[in-house]
Parts: C-alpha cells; structure tokens; sequence
C-alpha cells in the first residue's frame, strides 16, 4: 500500500536495501579533536573550558544573553523550573502532546502537571485554548495565578515546540503575562528554529534544548538553559553544581543543589556539534523540501509549520487519514526496515498522570491517531555536508 513512499524514502537516503534510521547522528568536524583534547588536558569532568565556551555558543545562537549547560534536556527543564520559582504543591501547564520528560521535570519539582489542547498545525500549546482554560479555571490573586477549583497556584505554564516545529509562542506569551505565569520554553527539539525572527526558548523567562543522541546536534547527553535574566542564569548554574560557594577548597554549600552540570568532555563533543549546525540545517531543510515535493502528489499531508517560523524539521512529520492508515503505515515501512514511529501517547494516558487535570483535548487526541515520523537524517553527499560515513553505519544503534 505504501510501496510508493518507501522507496521515495529510500531514494532520498541512497540505500536500496539496508536499514533506514529515524534520525542518525553525524559527526564530521572537530568532534574527535576537541574530545581527545579533554582527555589529555584531564579535564574532562564538569569543570573545564569546552563548558564555557559551549554556553557562550548557545548563547551567541539563541541571541539569548546567558546560557547554563547542563546534563540533559530534562535536567535543565527541571532546574529551569526550579529558578522560575515552581515549589511543591503548584501546578504547572504543559500539553499533553509531547515527550514524557516534560511531565517529568514539573513532577520532579514537586509540581501538577496540568495539561490543555494544542493546535493541530504546530502540534504544539494552543494559546486560545490555553486562553480557555485560564478564563474558566482561575483567578488572579496578589499577582498571581489561583486554580478556582484547587486552591493551588499556577506557578508556571510550559510549552513545547513539537519536532522542532515552533508553535505560536507569542500569543502563549502574552497569556501567561496577563496571569503572571512565569513562562518556560520546552525548545528540547527545536535547536535552529525560529519564530517570528526569534529563537526558540528565547520568548520567556528561560528556555531549555537537549542535546541526546537523536536530536539535531548530539553530544551524546546534554542540555541546556538559556534565558535574559542575570539573576536566573546565575542561581540556575549554582544549583547546577551542588549549590557550592565557590572557594579555593572549604566545602561549603548554601541550599539544596543538584549534580547537574555538563561534563567538559561532552562540551567538547557539542561545541564541535554547534560549528556544523547551519551545514547541518540546511541539508535537513532540503531534505523537508524534498519530502514536501512527493507528499504534494500523494493524499498524505507533510507538516511544513506555520507561517512566521523556520523549523528546523529535527523530524519530518506525516499525518495519515485515521489510526487505521496510520498503523498500517507503520507496519509496512518498519517491516521493510525503514524506520518510522508515532507521535507519543497522550500525558494524561499514561498511570502516573492520569488523575491531572484537563481541559479538552481534541486536537492532541486527533493528532494522537495520525501523526507518524519518517527519516530525517543528514543524507550522504547533500548539501554543504560532505558525510563520508554511510547511513548504514549506524544499524546498530537504531535510534
């Protein structure tokens, strides 16, 4: 039945018959240098000067004035959360169309995930239903936002850019303003994406990406914090590193902190990562474009973002008909190793979540029956990439 795009997929990726990943990663610059220079300089733990030099990247990047590298997407959300000022017993907005590690972090601060409806063009937060779920739900006192129903404060609301597709970030930041909800960005798969000319993460009071090894840029494990506020960047990279009063050697430490730093050796791998990343997104745009080119032919649609925003299309998105056709889609490309997966199952379906609130959540469930990703790896030979290692190289490592 779906013969027809297998073989596009295949054609594009240049393999005939070999195993087709979801997203491999590519390393092709300095990656080898920078980390055997760690190695020999010995410093390869969460002190050394790949760290700074990576945050002074993501800063330059993001046009954002601080960046704090840390251990993981989630650790940064976490700790991103944590600064803003989330403390248990709060809730905190998110959708439920997303990875789990977003719950995660705003349970892992003691917080209720609450979750509402996203649109079905960014598969990311809706502002008006955000806008909905407020007006009906809470009130604002001494500044800040009370759930009318719960008594509990709304401390914070998180949304996030689903594949690296930006959603209407503007229209949430202006909600979460009249509410006085501090706003953090989940841009965990949106490295390089813009909106409105702007950088994800960069329209709130921080941001956080991830740096896992099947993102756009990998450094094996690693995330990072990026945000305006002086103040914030400074308390978040202290909680980073056990909360310790810097000092020639007295152990001391003020409050309760977290090993959350980024180890030098895997700053040395992302910096070398972050010199490839306008070759890398630019082969990945036109691998988009290629895709965009044989969906318009078929009856599949290909999510392409809104209007105003540059994706950096970390995963190129179908939408089939119904779950039916979606299944069925799976099946076929996955039984002739091509690899394809679905959207995440709903927050609010999995046992630990199951009990927080809600609003409606047509679109995400909508959403939820169709949405499946295919191939979008660097391709051999494309572009400003000259990739010398075939995709096959990566078998083993089925991402």
């Amino acid at each position: 039945m779906y013969k027809e795009v297998i073989a596009h997929i295949r054609s594009l990726f240049g393999e005939d018959e070999a195993f087709i990943p979801l997203h491999a990663p590519w390393f092709g610059g300095n990656e080898k240098t920078y980390v055997l220079d760690t190695i020999e300089s010995t410093f390869v733990s969460s002190v050394g000067a790949y760290v700074t030099r990576f945050e002074e990247m993501m800063a330059e990047l993001t046009g954002a004035k601080y960046a704090v590298a840390t251990t993981s997407g989630t650790t940064a959300l976490h700790l991103a959360l944590i600064t803003a000022g989330v403390q248990p017993g709060d809730e905190v907005i998110t959708q439920p169309l997303t990875f789990v590690a977003t719950a995660n972090a705003i349970a892992h601060s003691g917080a209720n995930p609450v979750f509402v409806d996203v649109d079905r063009d960014t598969m990311g937060m809706s502002p008006g239903a955000l806008r909905q779920f407020l007006d009906e739900n809470a009130a604002v006192r001494d500044g800040q936002a009370i759930n009318k129903h719960t008594g509990k404060r709304i401390a914070a609301c998180v949304p996030m850019h689903t594949f690296g597709f930006p959603l209407r970030i503007d229209e949430v930041q202006q909600v979460c303003s009249e509410y006085g909800i501090a706003l953090v960005e989940d841009s965990a798969e949106s490295i390089g994406s813009y909106y409105k000319g702007r950088h994800t993460g960069t329209f709130g009071v921080a941001g956080v990406f991830s740096f896992n090894g099947n993102k756009t840029i990998t450094c094996g494990g690693g995330g990072a914090i990026v945000t305006n506020d002086e103040a914030f960047a400074k308390r978040a990279k202290h909680l980073s590193t056990t909360a310790k009063i810097p000092h020639a050697w007295e152990f001391v430490h003020d409050e309760v902190g977290y090993n959350y730093r980024m180890p030098n050796l895997n700053a040395a791998l992302a910096c070398a990562q972050l010199e490839q990343l306008p070759a890398i997104l630019e082969n990945k745009r036109e691998l988009a474009e290629a895709y965009s080119a044989f969906f318009k032919e078929s009856n599949i649609e290909l999510v392409r973002g809104i209007k105003e925003s540059l994706p950096n299309y970390w995963l190129n998105t179908v939408m089939l008909e119904n779950m039916e056709a979606r299944d069925a889609f799976l099946q076929e490309t996955n039984a002739q190793q091509v690899m394809t997966r679905p959207i995440w199952r709903l927050m609010n379906k999995l046992p630990m979540y199951a009990q927080c609130m809600h609003g409606r959540l047509d679109n995400a469930e909508w959403l939820e029956e169709r949405v499946v990703n295919i191939p979008s790896s660097c391709r051999p030979g494309r572009g400003n990439i000259a990739i010398t290692r075939k995709i096959t190289d990566f078998v083993s490592q089925k991402l």
